[in-house]
């Protein structure tokens, strides 16, 4: 089979024993710290990939992927805007809303997000239901001023289900002067959402009461969307949004999930850049591991590159030679530390639940952390981008040492030899 000569030569130098022996042992030391850097590499951005999902699923198991609302008003007609949302086959579910802050006072008091919903609707856009822990969604009767609080919330309260919590909306003007809205709500029941912004800052209560608590009539503050393909979100509201504008001339306001959500996608995304820039620094030593290794190399073998000139071998193919060995070495490392790497990812939950028999330890309590188990999400790009990395400073490394044996003169190589 044709082979070019440096190549040839390349691979000749690779497998053959050298007379230097820790040259061989820097070499395997550059391989072992390519293979370790990408390995680790891997399994880490997978974890974190991991918990991002499992953030962001529990994030829009409670969040809608778009909403529609009136600019700067209740929204009245929003029997309608669900019907014309229907009518889109990329929506998957609709359902009206009120949003209002609000004081809670139980045991204790605490601020607290008021979310008025439709028990029958709100499971077309959210998960609430599957995450009530006491209770049920369906408790939230019209009229029955029942309230679903998230656990956190509750515990700060010191409410219990069938306590009872008075909410304080709004301040009204009156001849006596200016008049807290108050009105006492039955907790009916405790959600968990895994997630501390809903848990310790949302109760939720029937729209219709809702309704009456805030004095709006038939006004809600707009109308949740779901999607089949939650990417298309902005789309999707935008056109729902201009849709209902035509109708009535009005101006609607449209806002999805990564907007609402905007500064912890970035931060998560921030977080997940950096930790993989500072453990590309393990691929780096690797990475002038192998350059050392090959400047020595090359010292070592400056007879024989002196000889490769005398025979007609031009500096290019000189460059060539130390080019292909230290880009296999940089191979070697590259492909055995993804080897690793996917072993290491699928098998750390195993390998964590073993650390835990052997020192009778839980390393990540319940009561501490919102997931048990260890979330894992190995993506197919991050594996191809860490393995492209690993290669590209591995072929930089080899291209000084390469270079200085182009430069390497024949005659003064050859003088004491």
């Amino acid at each position: 089979m044709f082979k070019p000569v440096p190549v040839a030569i390349g691979l000749r130098y690779l497998r053959a024993k050298r007379r230097n022996g820790f040259i061989s042992f820097i070499s395997l030391a550059s391989i072992l710290g390519i293979a370790i850097g990408v390995m680790v590499l891997i399994t880490t951005l997978a974890v974190m990939s991991g918990f991002q999902r499992e953030i962001k699923d529990r994030m829009l198991g409670m969040v809608a992927h778009a909403t529609v609302s009136a600019d700067g008003q209740t929204m009245e007609g929003w029997q309608h805007a669900i019907d014309v949302a229907k009518r889109d086959t990329r929506i998957s579910g609709a359902a009206p809303y009120i949003d209002t802050q609000a004081l809670l006072r139980g045991a204790r008091q605490e601020p607290a997000a008021i979310r008025g919903v439709s028990p029958e609707a709100e499971s077309q856009v959210s998960d609430l239901a599957a995450w009530m822990v006491q209770g049920s969604l369906d408790d939230l009767a019209p009229g029955a001023f029942n309230i679903v609080l998230g656990k956190e919330l509750a515990q700060w309260l010191g409410a219990r289900v069938g306590d009872k919590v008075v909410v304080t909306t709004d301040f009204q003007v009156t001849p006596m002067g200016a008049v807290p809205q108050l009105k006492r709500f039955t907790v009916s029941g405790i959600f968990e959402a895994g997630y501390q912004d809903f848990d310790r800052r949302l109760a939720v209560v029937n729209i219709q009461d809702a309704q009456r608590l805030m004095r709006l009539g038939d006004g809600v503050t707009g109308v949740r969307l779901k999607l089949h393909d939650m990417d298309r979100a902005w789309d999707v509201a935008a056109d729902l949004a201009q849709a209902l504008a035509a109708e009535s001339r009005s101006y609607y306001r449209v806002s999805d999930w990564s907007m609402e959500n905007a500064n912890m996608f970035r931060a998560l995304k921030l977080e997940k850049t950096m930790i993989g820039i500072l453990l590309s620094l393990i691929i780096l030593m690797g990475a002038f591991s192998l350059l050392s290794s090959q400047v020595m190399l090359v010292t070592d073998k400056l007879a024989d590159i002196a000889i490769l000139r005398t025979l007609g071998l031009t500096p290019g193919g000189v460059m060539q030679v130390f080019v292909v060995q230290g880009t296999l070495i940089g191979l070697i490392g590259t492909i055995a530390g993804v080897i690793g790497g996917l072993v290491l990812t699928f098998n750390l939950e195993h390998i964590l639940r073993a650390i835990e028999r052997a020192f009778d330890m839980v390393l990540m309590p319940s009561d501490v952390y919102y997931v048990t188990g260890l979330p894992i999400d190995l993506q197919a790009g991050d594996v191809v981008v860490i393995a492209g990395v690993a290669m590209l400073m591995a072929f930089l490394a080899t291209i000084y040492p390469a270079w200085r044996a182009a430069r390497t003169a024949p005659a003064e190589a050859l003088r004491y030899e």
